[in-house]
């Protein structure tokens, strides 16, 4: 896999290049969808990735937030899983809370995955079995045990909305971070205890992050405890993302399901 994990470090280096060129300056805003923006720099990043992976691998599938999706991938073993800019939003309001992610599917696990914040000079990376690391050094997620000394990533919106009422008073502190794949990264690096999420995602928010995550000794599960499969013929995740260490993520799940 090291040729597959320094491709896709190379793709997210120069993807980054060129969001930094957009990044608090001028581009075009359009609306996918309400509340769903894209712009020159997603768009630009998305064609970068695409030229350096598919001229490195030209048989594998892909699956891109930014490419229209083509039923073609669901019949390949490999599958590059794709979010040029995770955390637009942020992108947008000049916020430096968004990375580039890049994830290698093989029969429907992660084995490479790779963020990067341009705007912060970080780099996220793993392969399955070799550990996780940041800019070269190597991370491991929180070893904390008990829920009421953790600390735990939200979304604004979420918790603005009363959506984490429930679970917001087990836990010590609330943080704030626009991107779930760069929520995932920081619980990579131990910064935080636990990310939940009870808004639906697509696969591209999170695959990447889901292996670093693995890699530095935490989990990523869904609302029943179990890891997400992904190259799915529909990509969109059902409600309720769960992560850090396993034990805090079994302590926060019984909690949720019990008030479902």
């Amino acid at each position: 896999m090291q040729k597959e994990l320094d491709i896709a470090r190379e793709a997210a280096e120069e993807a980054g290049k060129i969001v930094m060129r957009y990044y608090q300056g001028s581009y075009k805003v359009l609306e996918k969808s309400p509340n769903n923006p894209v712009t020159t720099a997603d768009l630009m990043a998305n064609h970068q990735i695409r030229e350096i992976i598919c001229h490195a691998f030209p048989d594998d599938g892909w699956l891109s937030e930014e490419t229209e999706d083509s039923p073609d991938r669901l019949a390949k073993s490999r599958v590059w899983v794709i979010d040029p800019i995770d955390g637009t939003e942020e992108f947008i309001a000049g916020t430096p809370e968004f990375a580039i992610s890049i994830a290698l599917v093989i029969e429907g696990t992660p084995v490479i995955g790779v963020l990067h914040n341009p705007a912060t000079a970080e780099l996220f990376y793993a392969y399955t079995g070799g550990g996780a690391f940041c800019n070269v050094t190597p991370i491991r997620c929180s070893p904390r045990q008990n829920l009421k000394q953790a600390s735990m990533l939200v979304s604004r919106s979420e918790h603005r909305k009363g959506l984490l009422a429930g679970l917001v008073p087990l836990v010590a502190e609330i943080q704030y971070i626009g991107s779930v794949t760069y929520k995932l990264a920081s619980l990579a690096a131990g910064t935080a205890d636990l990310y939940v999420t009870v808004r639906p995602k697509n696969e591209w928010d999170f695959c990447a992050g889901d292996l670093i995550l693995r890699e530095a000794g935490g989990v990523l599960w869904d609302k029943t405890g179990q890891t997400i499969r992904y190259n799915k013929k529909r990509v969109g995740q059902p409600t309720g993302l769960f992560a850090g260490n396993p034990t805090l993520v079994k302590q926060i799940i019984n909690h949720y399901s019990g008030e479902s």
